[in-house]
């Protein structure tokens, strides 16, 4: 059992199980019916996602500097206590069930699913 980070809106893998759409908001002019046939997600969680306000940081980003700080800021609004507890949520589910999150950025490099990535990984998350 695993979780795999990935891109929403691409091809599913074998093996993904349930894909968690962690963005702020959902595909634009895709019909809610929509959402899991044509590979986006199957749940939005929201909750995990920056805010609004700093996705415009992360977006705005250039310099190593920069994401630096976006990364940092990211960190900050996910030690949350109901934030914390949903990816200590998800790291468990990990251990028994396989499932995906994912966001919308072409580079996970420089998209938010990265850093989620490693959080869920500094909480014992298993990874396929």
């Amino acid at each position: 059992m695993a979780i795999r980070v990935v891109r929403l809106g691409t091809d599913r893998r074998k093996g993904e199980g349930l894909r968690i759409g962690t963005v702020r908001r959902p595909p634009r002019g895709v019909p809610k019916s929509e959402f899991a046939p044509q590979n986006w997600y199957d749940i939005w969680l929201p909750d995990i996602a920056p805010s609004a306000e700093l996705m415009k940081v992360g977006r705005a980003a250039e310099t190593e500097k920069e994401w630096a700080a976006f990364t940092n800021r990211y960190r900050a609004e996910l030690s949350a206590p109901e934030k914390s507890r949903l990816l200590d949520l998800l790291a468990a589910l990990s251990r028994s069930a396989d499932f995906s999150v994912g966001c919308y950025c072409e580079t996970e490099a420089r998209c938010h699913r990265s850093i989620l990535g490693d959080l869920l990984a500094e909480r014992g998350a298993e990874f396929a």
